[in-house]
């Protein structure tokens, strides 16, 4: 009964507002009109003429009618600024409540019903920060009045919030929009519309949005650093935590600008990328394909033969490959470029102080103008009945215990199927290991397609992998790890077990739980990267969303250049073309959304393929696993996603990022030259599939035609 009073209530005053014309009324002509006939009336009935003024007022803004922009205006043209201001600023909150009210009452069911999980996450929202959030909509004129009221009447905020916050942050706009108001009463010919007054009137319309910025940003750093003294000078102009890739850059970014900055890292330069992740492993997968290569040297004429694999020799390789790259990230080479880098623990103690734990026994503290995190992430290790007493290693654990075998492990249980896991458990089968990977979900890759899961499997297992999907690990006892497949318990033994689940932020022991830095996963940051703190900012693995080296380095440009010059221009982080590269052989490589996301996204599509079988340099090197396929918007060359799995995938990709980071499509990549014979023609021919399928069937039957009269 409530929702129909309501409906018909809304219904009787859009009515009246179409049957008296009162939009002929709501107008800056109708305002003037308005003014010059009742002008006199309102000196003798002021209280009569201010009542029935607030009550249309209200009926206007209740029912969402176009106008309340026009009625200010009108308000200050009848009543003048401060009387104005008094009538407009109640009855307009008046009008937004009841208005919010009937959107809640007569709507929110009915969205909550259909949209109860999206707005779940609003409402958490609006529930920890809603009063702040609304404050800053009503600050800014910008945000149409009837459509902020209709909105927040769908969240859970309550009513009496609603009421306050409308009526103060409103404020300036309706100052504001009332002097407008009071100056247009005055314009009676050409020359009043170029008065001084009017013009004033007009510029504070316009910069009321930056005012209103301006103090919301004021309020909103008074209450994020109640409680904390900022210092009146600062020793540094950047602190960075982390030496990895993120903390890296982000302190060659300050040095190169002239900034004064601190580097600090507690372990070794170059993080995990260089020390534990990228390197290492990368290092260990060609070792292997080598190996791999020798075994079936028939492939390419040769003789195979089962290579002598030396363990402690191939590791000694791999740790040589660090060695190498090490100089690229030292201290010597950092500190000759200009960053004061610092080895020890670092500790936020307040918004602008760091002390330091160093390495030699001092403490140092530093006040600093700002802070990039960049601590990275570190192996997740799930809660497993055994699993901390079975002696069981990480991927980066699992180097230092490697180079003190003579030989490879002889059986390896590889716990987790992502990336990671897949890379290992390829590499350490091809050295020799007796693997058994093992997946909890249906597949390897998860993320991926269905058809790449497939074929990273297939590649898997064509190297002596033995891959268990579905398979839970439940516990570990005596060199065997107890997994759940169907209801039924599989035993694994191993002789070594490798945990290798995925990577979890590193958010503790640096301070910031002490100062009230929100994390979640990863530390929460805005689209700038900045914390609750706008002077802290999180770069790499420790922010997410995505863990990659070549991610961090992205993301430590915005961090650090917000960090240093926020003050004037503040850059949201890109996140639109992220590449991605998983190590198999053959490699996987995609950039953008593939099929799996496109249809959780609702976004349609189209798929060109083309199969590697066909490449003559593929077959040439008998190379010939794998495709390269491409989403397109359904009739158009924009490149959407690419996925390609095959030899030099991870190079081959670089094309595509290139193109949908410029906004290049497959015709683009159709008409560039790509020298022959090269893995890189299967981006073109690629292109040239998607051409064939869109070419101009009735265009070319004319031609054809054309061709035939000219033969006679």
């Amino acid at each position: 009964m409530k929702k129909i009073l309501i409906i018909l209530a809304l219904a009787v005053l859009v009515a009246a507002y179409f049957f008296f014309g009162l939009g002929d009324y709501l107008t800056v002509d109708g305002i003037k009109q308005v003014a010059g006939e009742i002008g006199t009336y309102y000196e003798r009935n002021p209280l009569q003429v201010i009542a029935l003024f607030f009550l249309t007022y209200v009926a206007v803004t209740a029912a969402s009618l176009p106008g309340a922009a026009v009625m200010t205006l009108a308000a200050g043209a009848l009543f003048g600024v401060v009387i104005g201001t008094i009538v407009v600023s109640f009855a307009s909150t008046l009008g937004a409540v009841l208005a919010f009210l009937a959107s809640r009452y007569v709507l929110r069911d009915t969205i909550e019903q259909r949209f109860g999980a999206r707005l779940k996450t609003v409402n958490q929202g609006l529930e920890r920060d809603g009063a702040f959030y609304l404050f800053t909509i009503r600050m800014i004129p910008l945000f149409p009045f009837f459509v902020v009221n209709l909105v927040m009447g769908l969240t859970r905020i309550r009513a009496r919030t609603y009421a306050w916050v409308s009526q103060v942050g409103m404020l300036l706009g309706t100052i504001v929009y009332v002097n407008a108001g009071t100056q247009l009463a005055q314009i009676d010919s050409l020359a009043g519309i170029a008065s001084p007054a009017v013009l004033a009137s007009f510029a504070l319309l316009g910069i009321a949005p930056w005012i209103a910025k301006a103090i919301i940003g004021w309020i909103k750093r008074r209450k994020v650093y109640a409680g904390f003294a900022r210092p009146k000078s600062f020793d540094r102009n950047l602190v960075v935590i982390g030496a990895g890739s993120a903390g890296l850059v982000s302190s060659l970014i300050a040095a190169t600008v002239k900034a004064k900055v601190t580097l600090v890292e507690a372990n070794r330069m170059g993080g995990d990328c260089l020390n534990t992740g990228c390197v290492p492993s990368k290092a260990l997968i060609k070792s292997a394909k080598v190996a791999e290569q020798m075994r079936h040297a028939d492939r390419y004429g040769l003789e195979p033969s089962e290579p002598e694999i030396p363990f402690r020799q191939t590791i000694a390789r791999v740790m040589g490959a660090i060695k190498t790259i090490e100089p690229h990230d030292s201290v010597e080479r950092y500190t000759g470029l200009g960053v004061d880098v610092v080895e020890g623990y670092a500790k936020v103690v307040d918004p602008w102080t760091v002390e330091i734990a160093r390495k030699d026994g001092a403490t140092q503290r530093l006040t600093t103008r700002a802070i990039v995190i960049a601590a990275g992430a570190e192996p997740f290790v799930p809660q497993i009945a055994g699993l901390e007493g079975a002696g069981y290693l990480t991927s980066d654990t699992m180097w230092d215990a490697f180079a003190q075998m003579d030989r490879v492990p002889a059986r390896i249980a590889v716990l987790g199927g992502g990336p990671i896991g897949c890379e290992l458990s390829q590499a350490l089968s091809r050295l020799g290991s007796s693997v058994t990977q093992v997946e909890m979900a249906d597949r390897v890759l998860g993320r991926e397609d269905p058809e790449v899961s497939a074929a990273a499997q297939i590649s898997l297992e064509a190297s002596g992998v033995s891959v268990l999907t579905d398979h839970r690990a439940i516990r570990v006892a005596d060199g065997t790890l107890f997994a759940d497949y169907q209801g039924a318990q599989v035993g694994i033994d191993f002789d070594c077990l490798i945990v290798a689940v995925g990577r979890a932020a590193r958010l503790t022991g640096y301070g910031l739980e002490a100062i009230g830095i929100d994390t979640a996963k990863t530390v929460v940051t805005d689209e700038f990267l900045a914390t609750k703190f706008p002077n802290i900012y999180a770069a790499g693995d420790v922010a997410g969303p995505f863990q990659f080296t070549h991610t961090a380095s992205h993301q430590a440009w915005f961090a650090s250049v917000n960090a240093l010059f926020g003050q004037f221009k503040r850059f949201k982080a890109d996140y639109r073309v992220i590449p991605a590269v998983t190590f198999l052989d053959p490699e996987i490589a995609r950039v953008g959304i593939n099929e799996v996301e496109a249809e959780e996204q609702g976004i349609a599509y189209e798929v060109t393929r083309y199969d590697l079988d066909d490449l003559d340099r593929a077959i040439a090197e008998s190379e010939t696993r794998g495709f390269v396929k491409v989403l397109t918007p359904p009739g158009k060359d924009t490149i959407l996603g690419a996925t390609i799995v095959g030899a030099h995938a991870g190079e081959l990709l670089a094309e595509y990022v290139l193109a949908m980071k410029h906004g290049l499509g497959l015709n683009k990549i159709l008409g560039t030259i790509h020298s022959y014979p090269t893995m890189a023609e299967a981006n073109k021919f690629a292109a040239g599939e998607w051409k064939k399928a869109h070419k101009p069937e009735a265009l070319l039957a004319l031609v054809e035609k054309y061709h035939n009269w000219r033969r006679g």
